[in-house]
């Protein structure tokens, strides 16, 4: 009997001992560093609408003012190549329908052959269809760029992904291995 109340005399000092040390703790619970933002699925189809209806527009709307002058300096130089070449293949196409007619006062008579007129007026007309293609090729580029943009700018990118080059040398032969490894951290 008296050992039972050497033991319960423990338990309640014990009990009482621990009833003073617990604490109500503070939980504290860390935000997420990761804001999500509401994605707009018509963002995509805008910013290539509005980039077709106006070059670099779609660009604007994606907040990349930087590519605009490079929309506008491509269409610019496309458009000054198809200009020019339209105008020399104008030129030599009109000189050698005089010279057909038989008049032999142009600037290039005696100095140039009709088979040389001809050539340049086959090469000013490739060109110039070139210049066409080029231009259009860019136009198009303004457009898709747009849109692969608008795609891009809704994905999360963070430190906790990351793609990086690896170098690693076998222990056989000592050649370095060259790979890619993908990292993903959970935190």
């Amino acid at each position: 009997m008296r050992g039972l109340i050497v033991i319960l005399f423990f338990v309640f000092v014990n009990q009482a001992v621990f009833a003073q040390k617990i604490e109500i703790e503070e939980v504290l619970i860390a935000k997420d560093s990761v804001v999500y933002k509401a994605i707009d699925p018509l963002a995509p189809s805008k910013a290539a609408f509005y980039s077709a209806i106006l070059p670099g527009l779609g660009q604007a709307y994606n907040k990349k003012y930087w590519k605009i002058p490079i929309v506008y300096g491509g269409l610019a130089t496309g458009i000054y190549f198809y200009a020019d070449n339209n105008k020399k293949y104008n030129e030599f196409r009109d000189i050698y329908k005089r010279r057909l007619e038989g008049f032999t006062d142009d600037e290039y008579f005696g100095i140039y052959s009709d088979n040389v007129i001809i050539n340049a007026q086959r090469t000013f007309q490739r060109n110039r269809s070139i210049s066409l293609l080029v231009t259009l090729g860019i136009y198009v580029l303004n457009i898709v760029d747009a849109n692969v943009d608008a795609h891009l700018i809704q994905f999360n990118v963070n430190n906790n992904l990351s793609l990086k080059p690896d170098l690693r040398q076998d222990d056989m032969t000592y050649k370095y291995n060259i790979g890619l490894t993908l990292n993903y951290s959970f935190k």
